[in-house]
């Protein structure tokens, strides 16, 4: 899998997102606070949850300015309680000032998903079943998102487009079926000499069937199956191939699903039905 924890790859998400926040300059801070100006700040928690992106709130602070003194009290993955605080920091005025808010708005919402992901993660326990992010994430935000379900438990699904093949349904019709859909991704991986995992999508049992008969995947996604059929793939497959089942799974159904036996379960609401988790920085 891509390594997007690479420092330089989050380095370059920091740049763009400063660039795109202060532009040519945070002037509220500039025409109001000295430039000789210092003070410090400190990261409160609001809400209770699961602690996500005091790493990343680091780099940002270094980013903006070198002499920035940041302390960090909380580290990722801890459980969090209102009041407790997350870091403090201090230097420049007008630097923690820049910083702010690029710091909230990541930490915020890798917390809220942390949180989330951490949640699905405890209802899996017992069961053999391991949790998958997928691609259902804000555009140029993956980084973070991504980060926050691996920090709440999760595993990392494919990154993106280029470091996996996953067939779904559409290129199965595309392709004009799911014997081309197969052949052609082996051909594909063949001619181009790339090592990636094959994945398929299959919607029935019938489909699951055909895919078994041509064999040359790495994965088998059932989705969308009701727990009576999906039950019954998990016995036909027989553990020749890793299942994962997908398909509108949430808190109230995640449970069910691993019960009929997958090895794993992709959620999109990890990342696209989680409210930030509430933390602020303030002056002191």
């Amino acid at each position: 899998m891509f390594n997007y924890l690479e420092p330089s790859y989050i380095k370059k998400f920091i740049q763009t997102a400063l660039a795109e926040d202060v532009g040519d300059g945070d002037h509220t801070s500039l025409s109001t606070i000295p430039a000789t100006a210092t003070g410090r700040a400190k990261l409160l928690v609001k809400e209770d949850g699961m602690l996500a992106g005091v790493t990343l709130a680091t780099m940002i602070f270094e980013e903006v300015d070198k002499a920035l003194e940041v302390k960090v009290l909380l580290e990722d993955g801890t459980t969090i309680k209102k009041g407790e605080i997350v870091l403090t920091v201090e230097g420049s005025s007008q630097s923690i000032l820049k910083a702010e808010r690029l710091v909230l708005n990541c930490m915020q919402r890798m917390s809220g998903i942390a949180t989330y992901t951490d949640s699905m993660v405890k209802l899996l326990e017992g069961t053999k079943t391991k949790l998958l992010d997928t691609r259902k994430t804000t555009p140029n935000f993956r980084l973070c998102e991504k980060w926050a379900c691996k920090i709440g438990g999760a595993e990392n699904h494919r990154y993106a487009l280029f470091d996996m093949i996953l067939i779904k349904d559409n290129h199965v019709d595309y392709a004009g079926g799911i014997h081309n859909a197969i052949k052609q991704a082996n051909d594909y991986l063949k001619e181009t000499e790339r090592a990636l995992s094959i994945e398929i999508e299959v919607r029935n049992l019938t489909e699951l069937r055909e895919v078994l008969a041509i064999g040359q995947v790495n994965r088998i996604m059932l989705d969308n199956f009701s727990f009576d059929d999906l039950r019954e793939a998990v016995s036909i497959i027989d553990g020749k191939y890793p299942t994962e089942a997908s398909g509108g799974i949430n808190e109230k159904t995640v449970r069910q699903y691993a019960d009929c036996g997958v090895d794993y379960i992709s959620c999109g609401a990890l990342t696209h039905h989680v409210n930030s988790l509430d933390l602020s920085l303030k002056a002191y």
